[in-house]
């Protein structure tokens, strides 16, 4: 906290503002400046009004739906602003009321006494890729929900796919050739295909984007070389660096896995310690792809092809710490496995194991994007 700062709360809406003022020091009088439309124009009599009332400003809002366009502006107008992360903002647990009002007063006078955590803010570059890679999952979702639509409705109707893989080419010409007793049950079908032709489509063409933009990106050594490790192919590691930004940003790899809540719950008191399932704050798009990795490592350590052509072009040292994970991580798979430990969490150590070796490649490729 400093004394000559005026701090601003703003409760963002798609259409309102709601704004709330701490006043310099700790016993300043904290009040509410009403409501405004969320309209640049507005936002910008805001701060002209403010500053010229009480000079220095700083203001805060919650990082939400409505993104970092308000964070952006008011960075223009040469204003300090953090976006708070919401579940760090201190509640008491008998506050039972909740408006808008009341949200942005408790943003000022948080922000005064200095209670709030500000989130990482992406550039616009880093927006365009991040919100490429999530366009992208969603139409492989798309994709996967058209299929699960079309398998249940072969089930019901019992057509039964026993040959093989589902979604070769095999069982893709099995389902063409199905003969129906009624002409609605082949609409259906043909509509189902369609759908997933379109969502397939759709990712082919979005990953055909990411792939011309990521060589330009300031990121992408980092990019390249998290594809050294075993189950981080390059789709991973662009969600990956997309989902979490700078990666250097965190002094440790522990600050790493708990940001990505891949660290145990806890709730100990006294001589009780009790520690729980991973907490799952973060990113839950990198943990996904994190966990999803971790299943690569219950077999031997090997350089399959893929690996090596990934790994041609890399420097020695990231080389080298791709390998050390590869068999530190092998190995501590089937030491867990053999102590009963369910397959589930398994894999969820071995991301949580990653994420290290992810944070030394990271500092390793870090100097290239300098």
């Amino acid at each position: 906290m400093e004394k000559d700062i005026t701090y601003v709360g703003l409760d963002v809406h798609k259409q309102t503002i709601s704004v709330g003022l701490a006043e310099p020091g700790r016993s300043g009088g904290v009040r509410s400046l009403g409501t405004i439309d969320n309209r640049p124009v507005l936002v910008g009599r805001l701060v002209k009004k403010l500053a010229s009332a009480h000079g220095r400003l700083r203001f805060a809002y919650e990082a939400g739906p409505c993104g970092y366009g308000l964070y952006h502006q008011l960075a223009a107008l040469k204003q300090e602003c953090i976006v708070a992360a919401p579940a760090l903002i201190p509640r008491r647990p008998g506050d039972r009321v909740k408006t808008d009002r009341r949200d942005a007063l408790a943003l000022a006078r948080h922000d005064r006494a200095g209670e709030l955590t500000a989130v990482w803010i992406p550039d616009a570059e880093h927006e365009a890729v991040r919100d490429l890679v999530r366009a992208r999952y969603q139409a492989v979702v798309a994709m996967r929900r058209s299929r699960q639509h079309l398998q249940a409705l072969l089930l019901r109707q019992g057509r039964i796919w026993n040959d093989g893989k589902s979604w070769t080419r095999a069982h893709r010409a099995w389902i063409v050739g199905l003969h129906w007793q009624h002409p609605v049950h082949q609409v259906l079908v043909s509509e189902h295909l369609a759908a997933i032709d379109q969502a397939a489509a759709r990712r082919d063409r979005l990953m055909q984007e990411i792939e011309a933009l990521v060589p330009q990106w300031r990121l992408a050594p980092v990019v390249g070389a998290l594809q050294a490790m075993r189950g981080i192919a390059p789709i991973s590691a662009i969600t990956l660096v997309a989902a979490i930004g700078d990666i250097t940003r965190f002094q440790t790899a522990r600050q790493l896995m708990a940001y990505l809540g891949l660290v145990p719950s806890e709730h100990s008191s006294g001589p009780k310690v009790r520690r729980g399932a991973i907490t799952k704050a973060g990113n839950g798009e990198a943990r996904r792809v994190l966990v999803e990795g971790a299943w690569t490592y219950r077999s031997a350590p090997r350089l399959s092809p893929a690996l090596q052509a990934r790994q041609a072009m890399l420097p020695k040292d990231v080389r080298d710490i791709a390998w050390k994970a590869q068999r530190r991580l092998c190995a501590r798979y089937r030491t867990l496995l053999a102590k009963g430990k369910p397959k589930q969490v398994v894999a969820t150590a071995i991301a949580r194991e990653m994420v290290g070796f992810v944070w030394a490649i990271a500092h390793a490729a870090h100097p290239a994007i300098r």
